[in-house]
């Protein structure tokens, strides 16, 4: 076996091995925290639908029948039928209080706060606004 004294053993890691182990560790834990990102607002976007798809089925499926009109404001007295934390965005506004994601408009209504239309609708984070409509 031929020995060069010249040559030194190595052991370890070099600088430029550690630098690049470090850039895609990096690189992995950056792709992580943005995945999770889209993750949880896409999960805040399906929440914010099922809220509104509540609304509209209670208010087509048991307030219109019931009253032959639809009400001037939604909350929990008035639809009780639907989980009261549902009038509650994610992030803890009320449909119908200025900065909420979750608006309820109505049109053409009486005096008596009996309104034929409204629309109500969500802003969601990862897609355009989510709208129903009433259908009487």
């Amino acid at each position: 076996m031929c020995y060069n004294r010249n040559m030194k053993e190595r052991k370890g890691f070099t600088l430029i091995e550690v630098m690049i182990v470090g850039v895609f560790v990096t690189l992995l834990v950056i792709i992580f925290f943005i995945q999770k990102a889209n993750v949880e607002a896409m999960d805040r976007d399906d929440d914010r639908k099922r809220a509104i798809n509540a609304m509209y089925y209670a208010l087509e499926e048991y307030y219109y029948p019931k009253y032959g009109y639809y009400p001037a404001e939604i909350n929990e007295e008035v639809l009780p039928v639907i989980d009261p934390e549902l009038f509650t965005d994610p992030f803890g506004t009320n449909v119908g209080i200025d900065g909420s994601y979750y608006s309820y408009d109505v049109a053409n209504c009486n005096d008596q706060n009996q309104c034929r239309e409204y629309t109500l609708r969500t802003i969601l984070e990862k897609e355009d606004a989510y709208i129903k409509k009433g259908r009487h």
